[in-house]
């Protein structure tokens, strides 16, 4: 019994294969392009104010929508929806239970998870942006709801705007495979 437990995690397929040399020179630039635009909000336009634009989430999501294009992951549909759906749960974990930090952390990110599932807007990096309302800075606390709009929803859109125009560059890649 034990045996076919532990059988399992010796996995079932070999190592991906490797990428081209093209494909990861355009998985750079659409990286380095979708967070640029991102960043340089931040740090130039929205400099000295309450918002915030940048947020770890979005390093992931680069992963996904520059370097994995073709991952149902990494579709208009999931980067916005999980993003989005995965704000409003984590700021209502954080003002439910802001006294329990343990609570609001792990209730953010399963709930934000079942949520992207029952939506079909699974995208892996709204789990860390559920989890950034929570164990984020005071800055992003007072943001409260708008957090899912700043920096949530227009950074994520900024980022698919390059993810559009950059992935569909190169004749060998193609983006989205999929908007609903």
């Amino acid at each position: 019994m034990l045996g076919g437990y532990f059988g399992k995690m010796k996995g079932t397929t070999n190592s991906p294969p490797s990428v081209s040399l093209s494909e990861i020179v355009w998985s750079w630039t659409g990286a380095f392009l979708g967070i640029a635009a991102v960043a340089y909000i931040n740090f130039n336009i929205l400099a000295g104010t309450d918002l915030t634009m940048l947020i770890g989430s979005f390093g992931a999501s680069a992963v996904l929508i520059y370097g994995a294009v073709r991952s149902p992951l990494a579709q208009p549909r999931n980067l916005l929806g999980g993003h989005v759906i995965s704000a409003v749960i984590g700021v209502a974990s954080y003002q439910m239970f802001n006294e329990h930090m343990w609570m609001a952390a792990s209730v953010s990110v399963a709930t934000a998870i079942a949520f992207m599932h029952a939506t079909k807007t699974l995208h892996p990096p709204g789990g860390a942006t559920a989890l950034i309302a929570v164990i984020g800075s005071e800055e992003i606390h007072n943001m409260g709801f708008y957090y899912v709009i700043v920096p949530v929803g227009i950074g994520a859109s900024i980022m698919l705007v390059v993810a559009l125009l950059i992935n569909n560059i190169a004749r060998n890649r193609r983006y989205p495979e999929f908007w609903i």
